[in-house]
């Protein structure tokens, strides 16, 4: 079963999808197992990491804008190459272990959609094996 979420993006951000991970995971009825979320955009991707903190996010976001600014010489004629190239750093995807219908993450873990094209409705995909 494919679970479908939308999120509003205003801003370039890492929105917090962990609750809804979580209902997916719940809907299922799945114990033991693994759950797959997936970003259907070229200029969003899926990311686990702190989320006890958030200036980490902002620490992220700031260093892939230093690492990945806009430039002039960019050819894409949308001019969003910089959200592409964070995109594809980040990635589409996310493995989460399930074990007795939990998922299995740290303590500090969550699991984000990160938004670097702004603003956008988005959509996001949660599959349970």
């Amino acid at each position: 079963m494919i679970s479908e979420y939308s999120l509003s993006a205003p801003r370039e951000d890492f929105y917090n999808i962990t609750a809804q991970v979580r209902e997916a995971v719940k809907k299922s009825g799945a114990a033991d197992t693994l759950a797959v979320v997936f970003c259907p955009h070229t200029t969003a991707g899926i990311t686990i990491n702190e989320n006890a903190d958030p200036d980490v996010v902002r620490d992220l976001i700031f260093a892939l804008d230093k690492t990945f600014p806009d430039r002039a010489e960019f050819r894409h004629a949308e001019g969003n190459s910089a959200a592409h190239l964070k995109a594809s750093t980040i990635g589409s995807s996310v493995t989460i272990l399930v074990e007795n219908g939990q998922l299995v993450l740290g303590t500090w873990q969550g699991i984000y959609f990160c938004e670097f094209d702004p603003p956008r409705n988005r959509k996001f995909y949660v599959k349970v094996l």
